[in-house]
């Protein structure tokens, strides 16, 4: 059989941001001219500077306050806009190339997540796979690894050690910020989740305190036998990054 393998995984992701209160109300007034967001009703409001400070005034407005209870926190009124900051989900690199796959010798590529946001939260990254690396003519495929096997079998949420050289397949590991505990090291692999078999995505970050910046880095894992057939292997995996504020 012959053994070169030329291997190129495409990674896309997709954000989504929801809010924890399912019922929540807000006017924008806008027309064909203009938009207004955040609007609100007082009896005026201005910017003031000088050569040391830069003061915005808002007067008369109701209940420009912060409010907390258990569950919420609420903060009313024009001048909390300026604290506003935006929710980030990035990936090193959208196109993994793992080159030329020789059977049991495993190749690994590293990706890097980063999450930034600066306020407190809930928040977690899934990933799924878009079925397993297969030719474009679909005639062949890579499977997933179960890792070392027998009691050290992976599954999709709990990884195994992955160490032996004559165990085939596809998965990845990860390490740095908010991962789960069942990756205990480097050797501890996981096999993506097939949404071709409705599988759930997996959970790969998470946290209840997002901070600034957090960052992991995902390693993906390759090895073949001498049995797999040649040829041009792909896969899609696709990311989710969802906050709650």
């Amino acid at each position: 059989m012959k053994s070169n393998l030329i291997k190129i995984i495409l990674i896309t992701f997709i954000i989504y941001i929801y809010l924890t209160n399912k019922n929540i109300l807000a006017i924008n007034m806008q027309s064909d001219q203009y938009k207004i967001q955040f609007g609100n009703i007082n009896i005026g409001s201005k910017t003031q500077t000088s050569d040391n400070y830069n003061l915005t005034t808002t007067l008369g407005q109701t209940a420009a306050q912060e409010f907390q209870s258990n569950g919420y926190i609420i903060k009313a009124g024009f001048q909390y806009i300026y604290g506003l900051k935006q929710f980030s989900f990035s990936l090193s690199n959208i196109n993994i190339d793992f080159g030329t796959a020789i059977p049991d010798t495993p190749i690994e590529r590293n990706l890097t997540l980063t999450i930034t946001f600066p306020y407190s939260g809930d928040y977690q990254v899934t990933v799924v796979e878009e079925g397993p690396l297969k030719t474009l003519n679909n005639q062949y495929s890579i499977p997933d690894t179960q890792c070392d096997g027998g009691t050290d079998t992976c599954t999709e949420t709990v990884a195994k050690p992955w160490t032996q050289t004559n165990k085939y397949g596809f998965g990845y590991n990860m390490s740095g910020n908010d991962i789960p505990s069942d990756f205990i090291n480097s050797t501890y692999y996981r096999p993506f989740p097939d949404y071709t078999l409705s599988e759930n995505p997996a959970v790969v970050m998470s946290s209840n305190n997002i901070g600034v910046n957090k960052q992991a880095t995902m390693t993906l894992k390759l090895n073949i036998s001498n049995l797999q057939p040649a040829g041009n292997y792909q896969t899609i995996l696709i990311f989710n990054a969802v906050p709650s504020f």
